[in-house]
């Protein structure tokens, strides 16, 4: 039995080629699995976002179903009661009602968002920057798909965070809204749901892209490149809240009490009859504060992500 010496040249030689065999393996998978990876840190950032802003989307219900809050002259006020009477009911846990369809929901939903953005960017604009226009059919796009396959998650997520249905679980929700109401009950919403996400998507997309072209790239790439992109996320934010919040309180409505209305102009009617123009923005401080910081910081979190794995 003869023993074969290894020098530590030779040890330095085979370790190079495992590290360059291990390179190659890594960049095939990159290259040919960008989409997956696209998912994967979208999904990461989206999940991070939905935990630490949920109580604000919480609230954002409550302020929207005036039978389970007061509601007083002024957004804050009510946002400030409807947060107290939360913490005094239901406890510190109550803020995060919901959690479980929030995060069946936008999990996979940010993921698949990002996933079908970086497959339209890819295809149709790999060496260039979308303009204005091309970012809100970018966003809008996007965004209808992800919405669209996840509706019956969001009926479920609207219902459990108004305090007004109570189920055991998101399958058996689901499972009871549909013998209950049929298909119809399960897609109820998605009309305004799609007028709510698509048009925000849009605009988002629109105002982060173009905020960052008037930014100089050396500071893109420099270590201060998140609080960058986290400010051009809460500008971009801020705008497309206020364009998209009456689509969001319509939706709000027709998911909570799908009996009660026939379509959306019913919803129309019903809340401007009851509260007026300002009706349409009831919960818009909460949904502006969420939607704001929750894009913003799954747009940190994946640009640094994709960067990390190799997708920038």
């Amino acid at each position: 039995m003869s023993v074969k010496l290894v020098s530590p040249a030779d040890y330095e030689v085979v370790n190079l080629d495992h590290l360059e065999e291990n390179a190659k393996t890594k960049k095939v998978l990159l290259e040919n699995h960008p989409i997956l990876k696209a998912f994967l840190a979208g999904s990461f950032s989206g999940t991070f976002s939905t935990i630490l802003f949920q109580p604000l989307d919480l609230v954002k219900t409550r302020l929207q179903n005036t039978s389970s809050t007061v509601i007083s002259r002024h957004g804050t006020v009510s946002m400030v009661s409807t947060l107290t009477n939360i913490l005094q009911q239901e406890h510190i846990t109550g803020l995060w009602r919901g959690m479980v369809p929030s995060l069946t929901r936008c999990v996979p939903g940010v993921g698949l968002y990002f996933c079908f953005l970086d497959s339209i960017k890819s295809n149709y604009f790999q060496n260039r920057t979308p303009t204005a226009l091309e970012s809100v059919a970018m966003g809008v796009t996007a965004r209808c798909l992800s919405s669209a396959a996840l509706i019956p998650v969001t009926v479920v997520k609207t219902r459990v965070e108004s305090g007004v249905y109570s189920y055991n679980g998101v399958l058996s929700a689901l499972r009871e809204i549909y013998r209950a109401e049929g298909v119809k009950g399960m897609t109820c919403g998605l009309l305004p749901t799609l007028f709510r996400d698509a048009p925000f998507s849009g605009l988002y997309l629109m105002f982060y892209t173009q905020t960052k072209t008037i930014i100089p790239q050396d500071l893109l790439n420099s270590p201060y490149s998140s609080p960058v992109h986290f400010t051009c996320g809460i500008t971009a934010g801020i705008l497309a809240s206020i364009v998209t919040q009456p689509a969001d309180v319509l939706k709000t409505k027709m998911q909570l009490y799908p009996k009660k209305f026939n379509g959306v102009w019913a919803v129309v009617v019903y809340v401007h009859n009851e509260h007026g123009v300002q009706g349409y923005f009831k919960g818009l401080l909460p949904r502006m504060l969420r939607r704001t910081l929750m894009a913003a910081m799954a747009w940190t979190v994946y640009e640094q992500i994709s960067r990390k794995i190799g997708l920038k």
